[in-house]
């Protein structure tokens, strides 16, 4: 049954005049006759009643066309869902991350996402970047927000913005109440970081830096998550490095300061080549936005 039929029975039923329906639907009226008596053969029983000056419909008529009218709207709605999709604006998105980024940028874009696109359903899931390569091959999730390098050849990563790093220092310290510092202030100062195997790229662009400055850091505490590096930094273990996102966590008895000509740390996503989602251009483009725009202050 095509949907044509069904436009052509609708206007000839509200018309009631083969020439009037004609041209409401822009046919001759030969070809609407035409239409006409093939659906009634396909549903198998009349639908109107032909005189010369007016079409009724038979009762099996009047049943059909409360069907024809639901079908035709079902089938628009279908039509508008579809577009919907190809725009990114209806479907699925799970959206791997690494944990620091919690701190600085995925709230506010997850959240910018979803009022731009209700009907897209969001799922996060915090995983290393190593975990986001192996969940993305296995298409556990569509995009994976993480660090430099990615090692998967298969995944494409597109950067969404570069951050610099800032010094972390007890507030109590003597350098906190500079307004800069330079990496080699921090040199002969103890340190908290992330143990190497859990940001490996980020430790080494540290260690190069402060190498290149004169010094090599005496890391005298790890730890895995970034609140926990901080109430170190609070407790006066030592002073850290963060990416300067991470400067929105307001912890009391921490002091974030910016650093003179700091590396710039990249913040990508990557996501199979391969599986390149309406949804997932959408999501992409409301990160680059955000990212482009926002300002992370200093505490």
């Amino acid at each position: 049954m095509e949907l044509r039929h069904l436009r052509h029975f609708i206007a000839l039923a509200e018309e009631g005049h083969f020439g009037r329906a004609a041209e409401r639907v822009f046919v001759v009226q030969q070809a609407l006759s035409s239409s006409i008596r093939k659906l009634e053969d396909e549903v198998g029983v009349p639908l109107v009643t032909r005189s010369t000056r007016r079409v009724e419909l038979t009762p099996a008529g009047h049943a059909f066309l409360v069907g024809a009218r639901e079908t035709l709207e079902r089938a628009e709605e279908a039509v508008q869902q579809a577009h919907r999709a190809a725009r990114g604006e209806v479907g699925r998105l799970t959206v791997g991350f690494v944990g620091g980024l919690a701190f600085g940028g995925l709230p506010e874009i997850v959240r910018v996402f979803r009022e731009r696109y209700p009907d897209v359903s969001v799922e996060l899931r915090e995983l290393t970047a190593g975990e986001q390569e192996t969940a993305l091959r296995s298409g556990q999730i569509t995009v994976g927000l993480m660090l430099l390098p990615v090692h998967d050849p298969a995944l494409a990563v597109r950067t969404l913005w570069r951050e610099p790093l800032v010094a972390a220092l007890p507030a109590t310290h003597a350098l906190a109440g500079r307004g800069q510092l330079s990496i080699r202030d921090l040199a002969g100062e103890p340190f908290v970081f992330f143990p190497r195997h859990l940001r490996a790229a980020y430790f080494d662009q540290v260690m190069r830096w402060c190498h290149a400055a004169g010094f090599t850091p005496q890391v005298t505490q790890e730890a895995n998550e970034i609140p926990t590096l901080l109430s170190l930094v609070a407790a006066e273990v030592g002073v850290f490095t963060p990416i300067r996102f991470f400067s929105r966590v307001s912890l009391p008895g921490v002091c974030y300061l910016p650093l003179e000509d700091p590396p710039l740390i990249d913040i990508v996503a990557a996501w199979e080549r391969e599986r390149a989602e309406p949804a997932l251009s959408a999501f992409l483009e409301v990160a680059r936005e955000w990212l482009q725009t926002a300002q992370a202050p200093l505490h």
